[in-house]
C-alpha cells in the first residue's frame, strides 16, 4: 500500500462515523487526505484525528471533489441524495445504508465471504446490514465445506443498532425506572430498558419486519443463493452495544460438531468462545469493541440429525457497519483502487 489515497467520511459525527476515524487511525489505512462531512447543522465543529482537529464541513457536490473513497453513514435518504454525486466527481462510494443493497448492479460485500465481488462495482458499493454481516461471517466458512439448506435466526439486537442517542435513551430509561420514574421514549417506540420488544421496522403482507427480510434477502445476494432456505426473527434487547444471535443450521447430512468447531476456529474474522464447563460462551459485553465475531455453544440440533446450532456475539458499531467498510476499502486499495466505470446506478427512490 506505497499509494495513498483521498477519503471523505459522510456521516462524520455519528456513532459509525467516530467509528470509522478510530479505525482508519488504528489499522493505518494510507491517507493522503481526510474530509469530515456531515449535515449542516453539524458544519463548523472539530474532531480530533491523528493529533489534529479536523473540521467538519457539510456535504456538498464541491466536498466530493478530489476524493478518492467515500465511507458512507449517514442514513439511506443521504446516501441515494448524494452517492450518485460523489460517483459523478470520480470517487468510490462503500455505503452502509439500505439504500442500494438489493440493486442488481451494486455488489454486497462481506470480505471474509466475497471479497470478489467488490471489484465488480460500478462506483457504490454496498455493506450489508449489521446482522447480515455477522450471521454471514460465522456460517461462511462452514457453508463451503457443506452447502447449507436452510438458516433459522433469530436476533437480540442492542440499542446500539439504532445509533448513539439510542444507547443515551436507554441509560436514561434504567435510570428513571430505578427512581420509580417514566421512561420516557423519542428513539425507540417503547421503554428499552429492562424490556425486549420485536424489531419495530415495518411489516410485509407476511408479518416479517423489515430487519428480518434484509437478513434473507442480503444473506441470499452474498452468498449467491436467491433461493436459500431462509428465516429471521429480530428482537431488540436492553444491552448497549454488540448484538447476538442463535443460528440454527440445517445441512444435507449430518455435520459433526468436532469438524464445525475446528473449521471455525480457523475461520478468518470469527473468535471461537466456548467453556462448557463454566458455561462460558459469547456475550455482547465481551464482543464490544472487538473486531471479530465470536462464536460458540456449537452443538446437534437433537430435532434433526442434520442439524447444527450456535451462538454469536458482534459488535454492530464495529464488524457489523464500520469495520466491514474499512475492510472493503483495504480490498480496494490492495488492487490500486480500480476507477468505476460510468455510473450504473439512479439513486432514486
Amino acid at each position: 500500500m506505497s499509494k495513498t489515497y483521498r477519503v471523505a467520511i459522510l456521516g462524520a459525527t455519528g456513532a459509525v462515523g467516530t467509528e470509522f476515524l478510530e479505525l482508519l487511525a488504528s489499522r493505518q489505512f494510507p491517507l493522503a487526505d481526510l474530509k469530515l462531512l456531515a449535515s449542516p447543522r453539524s458544519a463548523g465543529r472539530t474532531i480530533q484525528f491523528a493529533g489534529e482537529s479536523l473540521p467538519v464541513e457539510a456535504v456538498s457536490e464541491a466536498a466530493f471533489n478530489n476524493v478518492d473513497i467515500v465511507l458512507a453513514s449517514a442514513g439511506g435518504s443521504t446516501s441515494k441524495l448524494w452517492a450518485a454525486k460523489a460517483v459523478a466527481a470520480g470517487a468510490v462510494v462503500i455505503d452502509n445504508s439500505s439504500a442500494f443493497r438489493m440493486e442488481p448492479n451494486v455488489p454486497l460485500v462481506v470480505p471474509e465471504v466475497n471479497p470478489q465481488a467488490a471489484f465488480t462495482h460500478q462506483g457504490i458499493i454496498a455493506n450489508p446490514n449489521c446482522t447480515t454481516i455477522l450471521m454471514a461471517v460465522a456460517v461462511w466458512p462452514l457453508h463451503q465445506v457443506e452447502p447449507v439448506q436452510r438458516i433459522v435466526a433469530a436476533t437480540y439486537q442492542s440499542a446500539s443498532g439504532a445509533g448513539a442517542r439510542a444507547m443515551e435513551e436507554m441509560k436514561e430509561q434504567a435510570q428513571a425506572i430505578l427512581q420509580g420514574e417514566e421512561a420516557k421514549t423519542e428513539i425507540f417506540p417503547y421503554p428499552l430498558a429492562f424490556n425486549l420488544f420485536t424489531h419495530n421496522s415495518k411489516l410485509n403482507e407476511l408479518g416479517y419486519c423489515e430487519e428480518e427480510m434484509k437478513m434473507v434477502n442480503e444473506t441470499r445476494k452474498i452468498f449467491a443463493n436467491p433461493e436459500m432456505r431462509i428465516t429471521a426473527t429480530c428482537v431488540r434487547v436492553p444491552v448497549l452495544r454488540a448484538h447476538s444471535e442463535a443460528i440454527n443450521l440445517e445441512f444435507g447430512s449430518p455435520f459433526p460438531v468436532a469438524k464445525a468447531k475446528e473449521i471455525l476456529s480457523q475461520s478468518p474474522g470469527v473468535k471461537l468462545v466456548e467453556d462448557w464447563q463454566a458455561n462460558y460462551f459469547p456475550m455482547p459485553m465481551e464482543a464490544s469493541g472487538k473486531d471479530d465475531v465470536l462464536v460458540g455453544r456449537i452443538r446437534e440440533d437433537i430435532s434433526n440429525p442434520n442439524g447444527l446450532e450456535l451462538w454469536l456475539s458482534g459488535d454492530q458499531i464495529r464488524k457489523g457497519a464500520a469495520l466491514n467498510a474499512v475492510q472493503i476499502a483495504e480490498l480496494l486499495v490492495k488492487e490500486n483502487l480500480p476507477s468505476p466505470p460510468e455510473l450504473a446506478v439512479s439513486g432514486k427512490n
